[in-house]
């Protein structure tokens, strides 16, 4: 395993900000933290960077003290964006890839890959302060990664993007993940793109773990609860068991059930022994799971 978080607690005077907190991720692994704002995602980060000491707890990198390894191997995007607005693209890219103790004619052959990657040639010898949100967020990416680290931690980096950089962000970390063997954790709101990219995550709510594992474990503690139903019939004056409630969305009923074993007697009612379009059982979603968990919607 690469990164273990054991027992850790970060405590402010009478605030605890992250409380007994328990989870590993393996190397090459993509990780999600989930949680509202001011669960204590960020804080985490600032721990395992070696930002803030733990008040209890350990943080280990391959059995080592987080504190004692070397800097290097770690990448970080913060949440709060921080580029040098007067500096041109190209130039901040190699300053942060010197910063990192590399030479320039090392790292021109990366640059140059993912200048052309997130489509920024045109944007190459621009100042970040004429980029558009996206593309200064593209370039604050590409920094935070040009030194080829071990371990990254991306805090929201999906924050702000459209669909087309958005997906541009994914196939990214896809190929860090299956190309350079990166180990990678991220925090997002947006659970359709955790969903997508971790086989694994930790939940969060006020500083505590509410659940550590994968994705599919989670799901499975609720069980195939989430109907999706598409016929010619009205389901709204049908008393259907085991019902929690239902939606009418476009042509289609979206069924929220107390338990999977009525999806059978709802199927011989909706029916009638005829032909229905569609009628497909499934686990919820993990935003739904999330909104669930946490209470309310996530901001």
């Amino acid at each position: 395993m690469s990164l273990k978080i054991e027992n850790v607690t970060k405590r402010y005077r009478n605030f605890t900000a992250v409380e007994n907190l328990n989870f590993h991720i393996e190397k090459g692994e993509i990780f999600g933290l989930i949680g509202q704002n001011g669960a204590g995602k960020t804080t985490t980060f600032r721990m395992i960077l070696d930002l803030q000491e733990t008040t209890e707890g350990k943080i280990y990198w391959d059995g080592q003290p987080i504190h004692k390894v070397n800097r290097d191997i770690l990448g970080y995007l913060p949440e709060e964006r921080g580029i040098f607005p007067h500096m041109k693209v190209e130039e901040q890219l190699y300053f942060f890839a010197e910063l990192r103790g590399m030479k320039k004619a090392d790292i021109k052959k990366d640059i140059d890959f993912w200048i052309e990657r997130f489509e920024l040639e045109e944007k190459r010898h621009a100042k970040a302060e004429t980029l558009s949100k996206g593309n200064q967020q593209k370039v604050q990416l590409i920094a935070s990664f040009i030194h080829k680290p071990k371990f990254l931690i991306l805090d929201e980096p999906f924050s702000g993007l459209d669909p087309v950089n958005m997906d541009l962000l994914k196939q990214a970390i896809l190929y860090l993940r299956d190309t350079e063997n990166m180990t990678i954790l991220f925090s997002s709101h947006q659970m359709n793109n955790v969903e997508e990219l971790c086989d694994r995550l930790c939940l969060l709510k006020r500083g505590v773990s509410l659940f550590s594992g994968s994705l599919l474990d989670l799901k499975k503690q609720y069980g195939k609860t989430r109907l999706t139903i598409r016929t010619a019939m009205s389901l709204a004056e049908m008393t259907l068991p085991g019902v929690k409630d239902i939606q009418l969305v476009k042509g289609e009923y979206f069924l929220t059930l107390e338990d999977e074993q009525y999806a059978p007697a709802i199927f011989g009612i909706v029916s009638r022994g005829e032909y229905i379009e569609k009628f497909s059982l499934d686990y919820l979603t993990l935003d739904e799971i999330f909104k669930d968990q946490v209470g309310g919607v996530h901001v």
